[in-house]
Parts: C-alpha cells; sequence; structure tokens
C-alpha cells in the first residue's frame, strides 16, 4: 500500500495548515476519492480554524496557545484518517495518490549512521566505566584489532590497551574505564591474503568517545 508522508509530530503549525490546504485542495471533489473518512467541508471548516487560530497567535497569550495547539490536533487527526484513506483507495497507482494532494513517502528505510568507517558506534554498557563498541565489518577480514587509550596520552603502543575480536557481533564490551575520561579507540583488520600469509590493515582514524 502506498503511505502519505506526514510527519506532522515534527511540523510547525503553520506547515500542517498549509500540508491541510493541499490535501483539501486535492481531494475536494475528487472523483478518484468520493467517500473521504471526513466530509470536506468539515476539514475545510477546521482548515479556517486553524489558519484564524495562527493569527490570533500573533498577540500571544497562553488562550491562543492552547486553541492553536487543539486545532492542530484537530487537524492532524483529520489528515491522519484521510491519509489512510487514500493510501488504501488508491489502487496502488502513485498518479492517482499525488492527486490527493498527499507526498508519497520513501519505502527506503534511512541507514543508521555510522561514527566511522571502522567503528559502527560506540554505546554506554550496563555499569559505569563500560562502553559497548560495534565495529564495521570488513570483506575478507578474519579478524579485528581494537585498541584504545585515553586522549592526551602519547600514543605509543606502550600506551594503548589492545583486545582482539573475532566477532563483531554482539557488540564488544570494553570494562574497567574511567568515567568521566575521554578515549581514543582504533581498529584494524586482518586480511588473509591466502591460506597460509595474512596481513592487518593500518589503524583507522581515532574514534573519541566520554566514558560514563
Amino acid at each position: 500500500m502506498i503511505r502519505a508522508l506526514l510527519g506532522l509530530t515534527r511540523m510547525l503549525a503553520g506547515e500542517i495548515r498549509a500540508r491541510a490546504q493541499a490535501v483539501y485542495d486535492g481531494m475536494n471533489g475528487n472523483k478518484n476519492f468520493p467517500k473521504p473518512p471526513v466530509e470536506m467541508p468539515t476539514f475545510k471548516e477546521a482548515i479556517d480554524s486553524l489558519t484564524a487560530a495562527l493569527a490570533d497567535m500573533l498577540d500571544g497569550g497562553k488562550m491562543a496557545t492552547a486553541r492553536k495547539n487543539k486545532q492542530v490536533e484537530v487537524v492532524g487527526n483529520m489528515l491522519r484518517q484521510l491519509a489512510n484513506y487514500a493510501g488504501h483507495n488508491c489502487n496502488d497507482d502513485p498518479a492517482i495518490f499525488l492527486t490527493s494532494g498527499f507526498e508519497i513517502a520513501s519505502n527506503d528505510k534511512p541507514r543508521p549512521a555510522t561514527l566511522s568507517e571502522s567503528i559502527r558506534w560506540i554505546k554506554p554498557g550496563s555499569n559505569s566505566g563500560c562502553l559497548l563498541i560495534t565495529l564495521v565489518a570488513v570483506l575478507g577480514a578474519a579478524n579485528y584489532q581494537l585498541r584504545w587509550a585515553p586522549v592526551g596520552t602519547s600514543e605509543t603502543d606502550g600506551e594503548w590497551a589492545m583486545r582482539p575480536i573475532t566477532q563483531i557481533r554482539p557488540a564488544t564490551e570494553i570494562k574497567n574505564l574511567i568515567p568521566g575520561t575521554t578515549y581514543a579507540f582504533q581498529v584494524r583488520a586482518l586480511m588473509q591474503k591466502s591460506k597460509s600469509t595474512a596481513a592487518y590493515t593500518d589503524w583507522s582514524d581515532s574514534v573519541t568517545w566520554m566514558c560514563t
């Protein structure tokens, strides 16, 4: 089913009013959507009330804010009903759906952002002084090494603590860190070049994170 792009909770009242007006213009008298769950005169009245409430907001005051918030809720609920109706009654035809005045929501789910090319994310562990670290998988890697050191120390082999990682799932728990201290984390992968030879990549750029 085609879904409407709503995102009402992230929109300002003026943006909701504009979206509602676009949907009213699209659905009012639209033969593709003959029996909407909200009658168009009722929808138009709600939009006009929201427009008036926004105008009253120019003078400020708690009562004006309450009226605006109430009308945003009323119009938002109508938009949700109409969006669901449009999705179910467009025969999965984007061209028909767009005549409703709604925009189509993308089916592509956003990929979670990663901290770096080598470290996907760092999260607090279950106890103070612990961090959970998830690496980004490297194609062809036999295993990984993770190292860390407090920021500000000399970055020599003697200053780094190190841990081998054979599996990136579940997250690796690093314990006994000092709460309130910022650490630099680096990763390298062991690449199997042949059956008898393997070599580590260079260490990744540092990702810094304060332990709590």
